[in-house]
């Protein structure tokens, strides 16, 4: 069977609720079932607090244990009020094992409270790009509360996001955070050791994302359960200059725990078979879309002279890499101003490409002026007057 044409996935094949296959390196969502709807996440919260404690923290910071952190239920390290850490072994307590009470532990020490850190969560979470995902704890416990709306109202929400807004916190966190390669190190190790800073405590932690020994290029994960949320997990592989991240919520109840890894690695491998890269910035793009432009009211060399000024199209140095199957198009769409009115600045914007993959905008890029044109006025008339005048 040729590659354009290999089967889908059929979503009634998934065992999750809600999954999202993302291109981590675009965001781009090449899968989803339900990837929308608002449900619980459980410990997959503990990404964002993995990667904004990694953001705002020291890991050699001393870390005191109060004594709401040490109430958490299980999961636990059994840490106890009065006791110090350093933020590297919680991180690791966090991630590896999926303590509850570190995680309080450490967002009272990055955020002043689980409050502040709450805020914080749904901050990054904002400026991620993610649009239904309220935090409201930092380990992922069911939690809800009342909030005020807009109109002034009143309304309850629940600690949850999406399945595509959990895969963009993931791509976010292995892709594009300044702290991305220590977020990758401490959530590939294999194991931990420490002991609290007096010295008197000491503890083991292995890592139990299963995911990590299942599929060559496994980079990264973690997974959840609650009640309500069922099974969860995020995880991330990266293969052949290619990296997915997939997003499972509601993935199977007890007795179901390895349902999880069986979606992610039916995900995984639909991605590596039907995708590749593809390089959008090499589109051919219409001459007729970068013709001079007239500018009004400009400075001329006469008192009657016509005055175009060239464009040309701004290197970011973003372009995408777009992960594409191959019957895939682009769509490249141009909006430009038919005139300009002086003054004009060297490199102003004047109009804008915007690259299109299955109606999903994946790339913007500005066209712009390519000299300064300087506006008419009365020193200059006069010199184009006297200019004029002399030549008769």
């Amino acid at each position: 069977m040729a590659k354009g044409t290999k089967a889908a996935i059929d979503k009634n094949q998934l065992y999750a609720q809600s999954a999202v296959l993302m291109d981590a390196a675009s965001g781009r969502v090449l899968f989803e079932k339900e990837g929308e709807t608002v449900r619980p996440m459980a410990s997959t919260t503990k990404i964002m607090t993995c990667i904004l404690t990694l953001e705002n923290g020291n890991l050699d910071d001393e870390v005191e244990v109060s004594d709401y952190a040490a109430s958490m239920p299980d999961v636990q390290l059994h840490i106890r009020k009065g006791e110090h850490y350093r933020l590297k072994d919680l991180l690791c307590s966090l991630m590896l094992e999926s303590h509850n009470d570190s995680a309080v532990a450490i967002a009272e020490h990055i955020g002043g409270s689980v409050e502040g850190f709450a805020q914080m969560m749904n901050d990054k979470a904002r400026e991620i790009g993610c649009t239904d995902t309220y935090f409201i704890t930092p380990n992922g416990l069911d939690a809800q509360e009342d909030i005020m709306t807009e109109d002034g109202g009143v309304k309850t929400v629940m600690h949850s996001t999406t399945a595509r807004d959990l895969a963009l916190i993931m791509s976010y966190c292995i892709k594009q955070s300044p702290q991305k390669e220590s977020f990758l190190e401490i959530t590939r190790t294999p194991s931990h050791s420490f002991s609290n800073i007096e010295g008197k405590r000491s503890f083991s932690c292995n890592n139990h994302n299963a995911f990590l020994q299942m599929m060559d290029g496994a980079l990264s994960g973690k997974t959840g359960f609650t009640g309500k949320a069922g099974y969860c997990y995020v995880g991330a592989l990266e293969r052949e200059g290619k990296t997915f991240v997939v997003a499972l919520l509601a993935c199977g109840w007890p007795n179901n725990k390895s349902y999880k890894w069986s979606d992610t690695k039916k995900l995984m491998s639909y991605g590596l078979e039907h995708y590749e890269q593809r390089d959008v910035s090499q589109e051919e793009l219409p001459k007729e879309w970068f013709l001079d432009i007239p500018v009004e009211d400009a400075q001329t060399a006469s008192l009657y002279g016509k005055k175009e000024v060239g464009v040309f199209v701004k290197d970011d140095g973003n372009a995408p890499a777009l992960l594409m199957k191959p019957e895939e198009k682009v769509k490249v769409s141009c909006s430009i101003k038919k005139c300009l009115k002086a003054p004009v600045e060297k490199g102003q914007a004047v109009g804008t490409l915007q690259y299109q993959v299955d109606g999903e905008v994946v790339w913007k890029r500005e066209i712009c002026a390519k000299e300064e044109v300087r506006k008419v006025d009365y020193e200059w008339f006069l010199k184009r007057v006297g200019d004029a005048f002399f030549a008769l």
